[in-house]
């Protein structure tokens, strides 16, 4: 007898994780560009400085 997987789709407190980190980059871009820091990113796997 073969056991039914169920068929796994995002729930809400996932899609609320991606919203909310979205939220908070823009809010770090903003800040930043504000104070005239620069923001650190990932880019070709190397971490680089940026102007917002």
């Amino acid at each position: 007898m073969t056991a039914k997987t169920p068929s796994i789709k995002p729930n809400e407190f996932s899609k609320a994780v991606g919203r909310s980190l979205r939220r908070a980059g823009k809010q770090a871009r903003k800040i930043a560009r504000m104070h005239g820091t620069p923001v650190y990113i990932m880019k070709n796997g190397k971490v680089v400085a940026e102007k917002p």
